[in-house]
């Protein structure tokens, strides 16, 4: 069954996360999905807020940058978060965007080289092992967590490109497409992932997780149009939903058949009433897709 979710933006003041989680909650929400924008909240201190404030809601991080952050560093930050809240916390790593990288020092000079090793000693040491790596970017000397998971959770690879789709289909647990991705986009996106599944030899389940822009209410379409235009991305068809909620549902199916496991709804930076939204979301749209 297709999971469902909603965008936490951080253009909300972080005192907003509690009462948006709660009403997630409280409303059934599957999954609420935070971002680490800079230079706005921190992605792990929201996370772990919302999960303390919460009892069954899943928080995803879409995404952490690897160029700002020590593998190491959030490999503990993950591994406590999910000793914490077993279950209940979902890590995706990306490139991150490259000015703002540039911003803080930290831009990689090969971000897919940097993704790989990252990905490679991540997952590595939330198994539980203990691991020696001297890569371009990655230098660990006998690292091992003192309280690594029970059991390994799950790490997404935030990509769009078709090296770093591919890399994430050799190297990831699953992907996260951004909101400009588009039903085709999805379809494309899948191929990519699966040649690196088959180049690496993999098996195992990986899941598809695609944001999509939404607006419902008054104004709902020239919301949508502006945020759109303001993204650069409005000439891209069958992009964002605006309308009720039998319109979104169809929507996110279209997502769903092509290729999506997951779909996390994001609301428009000017959305007048996030916790409404998220009420939208898991009463109103959730009925409606199977």
């Amino acid at each position: 069954m297709t999971v469902l979710g909603a965008v936490l933006r951080p253009q909300l003041p972080p005192e907003k996360v509690r009462d948006v989680a709660r009403t997630a909650e409280a409303a059934g929400l599957e999954e609420l999905w935070l971002w680490e924008d800079c230079f706005l909240e921190g992605g792990v201190a929201t996370a772990s807020a919302a999960l303390a404030w919460t009892e069954r809601l899943r928080v995803g991080v879409g995404l952490m940058p690897v160029p700002l952050r020590n593998v190491a560093l959030t490999a503990m930050e993950t591994a406590t978060l999910d000793r914490l809240f077993p279950g209940r916390f979902t890590l995706t790593v990306g490139h991150g965007v490259q000015d703002w990288m540039g911003q803080v020092g930290a831009r990689a000079e090969s971000p897919v080289t940097l993704l790989r090793e990252y990905l490679d000693a991540l997952r590595a040491l939330l198994r539980g092992e203990r691991v020696t790596a001297d890569g371009r970017y990655v230098k660990l000397d006998d690292v091992g967590l003192g309280w690594p998971p029970l059991t390994a959770p799950e790490v997404l690879a935030g990509v769009t490109g078709p090296r770093s789709l591919r890399l994430a289909g050799e190297a990831a647990d699953g992907t996260l497409l951004s909101e400009a991705t588009p039903p085709d986009g999805v379809r494309k996106a899948r191929r990519l992932i699966d040649e690196g599944r088959a180049a690496a030899g993999r098996t195992d389940s990986h899941r598809v997780v695609v944001y999509l822009l939404t607006t419902t209410g008054p104004n709902a379409v020239a919301r949508l149009k502006a945020e759109l235009t303001a993204a650069g991305t409005d000439k891209i068809p069958e992009l964002g939903v605006a309308g009720d909620a039998g319109t979104v549902a169809e929507a996110v199916q279209s997502l769903i058949a092509a290729g999506a496991d997951t779909v996390i709804l994001e609301p428009t930076g000017d959305e007048p009433d996030p916790e409404g939204f998220v009420r939208f979301v898991a009463e109103d749209v959730r009925p409606l897709v199977s």
